[in-house]
């Protein structure tokens, strides 16, 4: 490689052993320039994540002028390095200014205090209903709050009959501002409604009175809403139970037909995917549509000697897979998966290979662009870990002298075994590639999912799916109901497998929250494993290495506080114990995911806790020696301050969801409703004396809980 005249003369002036390392990296990113483009959504992602991480704009300016000046730096060294400095800086810079100015073009009115038993008035944007659940929820554009025009989402007991798209209705409901995460870094609601949004959040207490009928459907995606909702309900009710609930969501994306007991066992047996519509229902779907239309076109001689059978086979099943997208709902995986096979039917119509990891780049490139605030969230992780972890194994070395050692044909039963292997390495490449983000969101992951899915993948793809859309074709002529019994039967073989898997000894590992650090560790190793094609790809492992060994070592909290001061939580021998029986499965879940257990008990099961109906006092022992004194009320009833007084000054922590007075002084920390307003959710490392809180770590970005808020991150 010829240098530049700069760049040779200032390598004169640098170190013998720096000119060979830059000399060796040259040489490597020469055999691998291929694959730098693969990068490219690799340093988009970089830059959003930091506009997310970074907590103000001074520091969201610190970097993008950082990322400016790496991408100068780049343009003055040159060659392949340089230039990979140069476009990986203005690819970041980009995708943090792109994160940036999302979140303010999304702007929307947002609750700034509660309102209770307020009658709200409004015009119905959206109905979700959920059988399962036994409540629809609504989305209300409603002007009584704030007097602004601002969207709620309200929670109603029942199906709500008669409540529509478009109609005008009368609720008395009890709303707050959209609420953050019940534990730091666990899910943000407040964080989804703000690029949703949606300015205020809610329970319904009574009925929606309908005061005018929403109007006829009109506009291409009115009338396509009103298909999805007349599909699902045909499915729930023609399949009928769980069974009716996973078609629906195989169909048009619509869960709220899964009793929560089916969606657990899917997720602990690794299928919860077969149920996300994703890149396996829409290879499915248009794969099977080529292959039809192709054997249809290539058997008409008078088509096939004129044109040809491939292309036209590929626009067809373009056509199917856009249809599908947009009947399911186009949720980021459908889109994500549509975008990738549009791709593939480009690359088959010109008589090209498609599938390869340029593909998956290419569709997570334009999502980023599209939608950068899905960067963080699980399905956008979830999604692009397994197909780059699939993609990158059947690219690797060994995968391919293995398909070289066998090639497709022979007989039957070497076709089965050899089928068989390849869906064994697909749901082992995909589960490793997953287990990382799954540990890091939801704090737990199922172990047996290779082996469950080389069951269910099969009976989705070849059985339940055709099933699907044979009984919706045969609907039309009212012969339906064989179709849905064989369905029924489909689908509930499939349960049976999740539940059998879930069940099984050891089926599910869990462990207490991965840090953030320790995820961006394993993510960049686990990228640069599967990115590069020749031996330093291995480096890759060091970084994974780490991150992990950091996620397993890392001190885990041991109290939880909701971000009311209502619920409390103690990580126990015997469990998480919580200081109400009452707490909802939502709080249990995510407090038992950050925990890394799943067992629950209560503060009256602890032999070391003295509880009445108002308070409990608990002793937790130090590492040092000694123990921590925990006092939590527990109900609203006022307590004599003598008697609380002397048990403020005689405890470590004072948790409540009460505005406590001045005279209320615990030793180390008081967290009460108005300190609980500043920090949110806290979670407490009592051996490291180490306090998070949710709301300061949202920092200054838009969703943060309030004004005070921003105030305080600015200042850190």
């Amino acid at each position: 490689m010829a240098l530049s005249s700069s760049t040779a003369s200032a390598l004169q002036t640098l170190p013998a052993r720096v000119v060979a390392g830059r000399e060796w990296l040259e040489q490597k990113l020469a055999r691998e320039r291929h694959q730098m483009p693969l990068f490219i959504p690799v340093a988009l992602g970089s830059g959003i994540g930091l506009w997310n991480v970074l907590p103000n704009s001074d520091t969201w300016v610190s970097a993008l002028l950082a990322l400016l000046a790496i991408a100068a730096f780049g343009a003055l060294v040159g060659e392949l390095s340089g230039r990979a400095l140069l476009v990986g800086g203005l690819v970041a810079a980009a995708g943090l200014g792109m994160a940036w100015w999302e979140a303010e073009r999304v702007r929307a009115p947002v609750l700034q205090a509660p309102v209770f038993a307020e009658t709200i008035v409004g015009k119905v944007e959206a109905v979700e209903r959920l059988p399962a659940r036994g409540r629809t929820r609504l989305l209300v554009r409603t002007r009584d709050l704030d007097a602004q025009p601002m969207l709620a989402r309200i929670s109603v007991r029942g199906e709500s009959e008669g409540v529509d798209v478009g109609a005008r209705v009368s609720v008395r409901a009890t709303l707050s501002p959209p609420p953050g995460p019940v534990v730091p870094g666990g899910y943000h609601f407040a964080r989804r409604a703000w690029f949703e949004g949606i300015g205020a959040s809610g329970f319904a207490l009574g009925e929606p009175e309908v005061l005018a009928p929403g109007p006829p459907a009109s506009g291409w995606r009115a009338r396509l809403d009103a298909f999805r909702a007349d599909l699902t309900a045909l499915l729930q009710d023609g399949v009928g139970g769980a069974e009716g609930g996973v078609a629906a969501a195989l169909v048009t994306g619509d869960r709220g037909g899964i009793p929560e007991e089916a969606t657990q066992a899917m997720r602990d047996s690794g299928l919860a995917h077969l149920i996300a519509i994703s890149g396996l229902h829409i290879a499915v779907v248009v794969g099977g549509t080529l292959w039809l239309v192709r054997f249809a076109l290539v058997r008409w001689e008078a088509f096939a000697l004129r044109h040809d059978a491939r292309l036209w086979a590929s626009v067809a099943a373009a056509g199917a897979g856009i249809a599908y997208t947009l009947i399911a709902g186009a949720g980021i995986p459908t889109v994500r998966a549509c975008i990738a096979v549009m791709i593939v039917l480009v690359g088959l119509a010109l008589g090209r290979e498609a599938i390869s990891l340029r593909l998956v780049a290419a569709g997570a490139t334009l999502i980023l662009i599209w939608q950068p605030h899905v960067l963080i969230s699980p399905s956008f992780q979830l999604s692009f870990a397994a197909v780059t972890g699939i993609v990158a194994l059947y690219q690797a070395p060994f995968a391919r002298a293995w398909r070289e050692r066998n090639p497709e044909g022979g007989g039957w039963t070497k076709r089965l075994v050899n089928g068989a292997a390849a869906l064994v390495m697909t749901g082992i490449a995909a589960e490793a590639a997953i287990a990382p983000v799954a540990l890091f969101h939801f704090g737990h992951v199922g172990l047996y999912g290779a082996l469950a899915n080389l069951i269910a993948i099969p009976l989705t793809s070849f059985v339940i799916i055709p099933l699907l859309i044979a009984g919706l074709f045969a609907s039309l002529a009212g012969l339906a109901e064989p179709v849905f019994l064989a369905l029924s039967l489909g689908i509930g073989a499939l349960l049976d497998v999740a539940r059998t898997a879930s069940a099984l000894p050891g089926a599910v590992a869990s462990i207490s929250a991965v840090t953030a650090g320790a995820m961006a560790l394993i993510v960049a190793g686990g990228l640069w494993l599967c990115l590069w094609e020749t031996q330093w790809r291995l480096w890759g492992l060091v970084p994974v290495a780490v991150g992990a060994m950091l996620a397993v070592t890392a001190p885990r909290p041991e109290l939880f506080v909701d971000p009311d001061g209502r619920h409390v939580a103690l990580l126990t021998e015997q469990g998480l114990a919580m200081s109400r029986p009452r707490a909802g499965s939502y709080v249990r879940e995510m407090w038992g995911a950050a925990a890394g257990t799943r067992r629950t008990l209560t503060f009256d099961d602890l032999a070391q806790a003295d509880c009445s109906p108002d308070a409990c006092v608990l002793s937790v022992p130090r590492r040092g020696g000694g123990d921590w004194r925990l006092l939590t009320t527990r109900s609203r009833n006022l307590i004599p301050r003598p008697a609380f007084e002397a048990a403020c000054a005689a405890s470590d922590i004072v948790v409540s969801d009460r505005r406590l007075p001045y005279w209320c002084a615990p030793r180390w920390l008081k967290l009460d409703r108005t300190r609980l307003g500043e920090l949110g959710a806290v979670s407490i490392d009592l051996d490291g004396g180490r306090v998070v809180s949710a709301a300061l770590g949202d920092g200054a970005h838009p969703w943060a809980r309030d004004a005070a808020v921003r105030r305080e991150g600015e200042r850190e």
